[in-house]
């Protein structure tokens, strides 16, 4: 019963603090272009021609 004490405040404070990372990541706009880097890698880039 005595690791209860201690376990269950130390398993708030780590999902709270998961839950303040993914807040502070979605109000940075780390998730706005989901699509954007999937799709860049399709994309040709031109080459620069060799001198």
């Amino acid at each position: 019963m005595n690791g209860l004490v201690f376990l269950i405040p130390i398993a708030l404070g780590l999902g709270l603090l998961g839950l303040a990372a993914f807040f502070w990541a979605l109000r940075q706009g780390q998730f706005d272009d989901l699509d954007g880097a999937a799709l860049r890698i399709l994309v040709e880039d031109e080459e620069e021609p060799a001198s």
